[in-house]
């Protein structure tokens, strides 16, 4: 059945809309950012670091093995905060979801390496990767359910796609510092000691956790459904996270289907890519890290847009159409890599984020229209997180061990197209929720 949460809500925040949007970019941006610059460094300084008693290959499947770590405790993070968000409050669950974060990022960056104290090195950054990987799955649902329910009616996919412009943002500012740090203290400090700079800056998400915390109101929309669930304390229902699995199973793991190539590809995308072209192809770390910055600077404004076109067309069509897009691109993607022009790597970096934003602007107002206010938190989050397992975890890790074992980039294509065939099918099992929402 709808949801008239949303409209209600809409109608009675008090919260200037602005004030939510900056700040939700703001904190999304912050987290992404420590979130990626793991990735950055997982490909260019921690196999010498962490691992060094490795081969230069096997180096890098272990370091970005570490990170898969932390998208395997994204649900977990999704279950604890999901639980708290949907009891609690969207906005205390945030809180702590970006105080996690911004603690476990500077951990990173005061860690003793391999050289110092052994193989206690890696387990230490394998515990403080899987802390950000909780503080993730947190953080996402109370960002975008700040957004999509303070949105004026008729504009929840454009309002939402700001908490998804955090990804985009955290790329530049991720691959920003790694090139800056580069330049001022050569490879050689890199691995000295400059890579602690760019997580020990994470320490900034502290500040917008506390502001978050003094300065934002709770949603509308929640604030409307504990005042209902009040009314009949009698029937208080149990734990959202067991209930919305009991009530919406299939919603939940198409949700999750629909998810996986977004963030399997982009992963290739901003990840495996720097490790294939440095490595591989024998380019310079700093043309790879600008192609992937020039390709999110296009992805900010097409996921706005591509959210912006949902809320007139519905989130399916818009989805599903970036969905099959990218998977034929796919197939051309290494190739274009494999010219060693900047120009032809920056291209189709950049057309393939044009085509994943298709489907992740629209995203977070469509999988939370796919759950009612009581388990919104609960649901979206844990339908996004278990796509994030079984699409980026391993994405990078996988993309390597296909060129290993066949020698020939082309099964890296195919991976990425069937990766958006599970999409595609997933989506079109979901109903459209552009106008009637919360029916789980």
């Amino acid at each position: 059945m709808p949801d008239s949460t949303f409209e209600q809500g809409a109608r009675t925040t008090a919260t200037p809309m602005w004030r939510i949007v900056v700040t939700a970019l703001a904190g999304t941006s912050i987290e992404w950012y420590d979130f990626f610059v793991y990735g950055t460094a997982a490909a260019t300084v921690f196999p010498a670091l962490f691992f060094p008693q490795s081969d230069p290959l096997v180096g890098s499947l272990l370091s970005f093995a570490t990170f898969s770590v932390g998208f395997i405790a994204r649900p977990v993070g999704a279950i604890l905060f999901g639980h708290y968000g949907d009891r609690t409050g969207r906005k205390k669950s945030l809180v702590v979801a970006l105080l996690l974060m911004g603690c476990a990022t500077t951990g990173i960056g005061l860690l003793p390496t391999h050289a110092t104290i052994g193989v206690l090195a890696p387990l230490l950054l394998v515990a403080l990767r899987f802390i950000q990987g909780m503080a993730i799955g947190g953080q996402w649902g109370g960002a975008v359910l700040l957004l999509i329910e303070s949105s004026p009616p008729g504009m929840r996919g454009f309002y939402g796609s700001f908490a998804q412009l955090g990804v985009p943002v955290g790329v530049v500012f991720a691959n920003l510092v790694f090139l800056a740090v580069t330049q001022a203290f050569g490879e050689t400090g890199m691995l000295a000691w400059a890579w602690r700079i760019p997580f020990i800056l994470s320490v900034a998400l502290i500040g917008v956790g506390l502001y978050v915390q003094l300065r934002l109101e709770e949603t509308p929309a929640f604030l409307l459904a504990q005042r209902a669930q009040s009314t009949h304390a009698a029937q208080r229902p149990g734990s959202p996270i067991l209930r919305v699995l009991r009530e919406s199973p299939r919603t939940i793991f198409l949700a999750a289907g629909a998810f996986v190539a977004i963030n399997g590809c982009f992963y290739i995308f901003i990840t495996y890519v720097v490790a294939y072209g440095t490595r591989a192809l024998g380019m310079t770390q700093a043309t790879m890290l600008t192609a992937v910055m020039l390709s999110a600077f296009v992805q900010a404004p097409s996921l706005l847009i591509a959210a912006a076109i949902s809320d007139r067309l519905g989130r399916r069509a818009v989805y599903m159409s970036g969905a099959i897009l990218l998977g034929s691109w796919s197939l051309v993607f290494l190739p274009l890599l494999e010219t060693r022009s900047f120009v032809a790597i920056a291209t189709a970096l950049c057309v393939g984020q044009v085509f994943n934003s298709m489907m992740y602007g629209p995203q977070a107002a469509f999988f939370g229209e796919l759950f009612r206010t009581e388990v919104r938190y609960s649901g979206a989050s844990l339908g996004y997180q278990i796509g994030a397992i079984f699409g980026g975890a391993f994405a990078p890790l996988i993309a390597a061990g296909l060129l290993a074992s066949t020698g020939s980039s082309f099964s890296i294509g195919l991976y990425m197209a069937l990766l958006c065939s599970v999409t595609v099918f997933s989506v079109r099992a979901l109903h459209e929720t552009r106008e009637s929402v919360g029916s789980g």
